[in-house]
């Protein structure tokens, strides 16, 4: 069990949100977690103190100023669950939107793409856990599409740190097939080979959506304040947020 002292909140990395919403990127910085999870691991499902992971929870759920926070399990597909009341149990599910203030919406990633949706006149807000699976299953269009039919016209996005084209290497099959469904995420890592940018691909989505998209940037694998499966296996997740005011 852990001992720590209880956390009062967490930093987070600004997302450009618009007024009316709270939210962002979380980095390791603000936890209490101990190697291999060493910061604010925000995963149930690495293998940390399960006691130290609700800490930091709610710490986060804090600091975004929400009355509940609703992290789904995440299974690399395209599901997109509205989020109306405190669920008993975590959705299954990559993406989630809510119009209920103080309910905040959260994914965890350690490389994945966290993608935060906003529209503050409409009254919504969502999230996205878009890895390479993900990308090619459109979880992303289909938040949009749901939020969309939910009544959102004016949508923003942000998009968190994640594994760059450069640093994400996979088999030149795997590359091909990625880049048949979205060409933008063809990449090529700093050393040839054949690579896949996630971040690059959710960015042409966005847009062929009409959907205005900032992007932090920050590769996870080249930033050491920043959770990485790819770089370091065992390890936490960060997490992308956003509630309603």
């Amino acid at each position: 069990m852990a001992t720590d002292a209880p956390l009062s909140t967490v930093p987070l990395l600004d997302a450009g949100l618009p007024a009316g919403v709270h939210g962002g990127f979380t980095t390791r910085a603000g936890g209490t977690g101990r190697a291999p999870f060493a910061g604010l691991n925000l995963g149930d499902h690495v293998g940390d103190d399960p006691a130290r992971v609700a800490a930091h929870r709610e710490a986060l759920r804090r600091s975004v100023r929400a009355d509940v926070l609703v992290v789904p399990r995440q299974v690399h597909g395209a599901d997109v669950v509205e989020v109306v009341s405190p669920p008993a149990t975590a959705p299954e599910a990559d993406a989630l939107f809510t119009r209920v203030p103080g309910i905040a919406v959260a994914v965890v990633v350690a490389d994945c793409v966290p993608v935060l949706l906003a529209d503050a006149g409409g009254g919504l807000v969502g999230v996205a856990h878009a890895g390479r699976p993900g990308l090619v299953a459109g979880v992303v269009p289909a938040l949009v599409a749901a939020m969309r039919s939910a009544g959102a016209r004016h949508l923003l996005a942000a998009l968190g740190p994640s594994v760059c084209g450069g640093c994400y290497e996979v088999p030149q099959a795997m590359a091909d097939d990625v880049a048949a469904q979205v060409p933008a995420a063809r990449a090529r890592t700093r050393w040839g080979t054949a690579a896949v940018d996630v971040a690059a691909g959710v960015r042409s989505q966005l847009d062929a959506l009409g959907v205005p998209a900032r992007d932090l940037g920050r590769c996870t694998v080249e930033h050491d304040d920043l959770f990485s499966f790819r770089r370091d296996g065992s390890t936490g997740r960060s997490a992308g947020v956003v509630v309603l005011a």
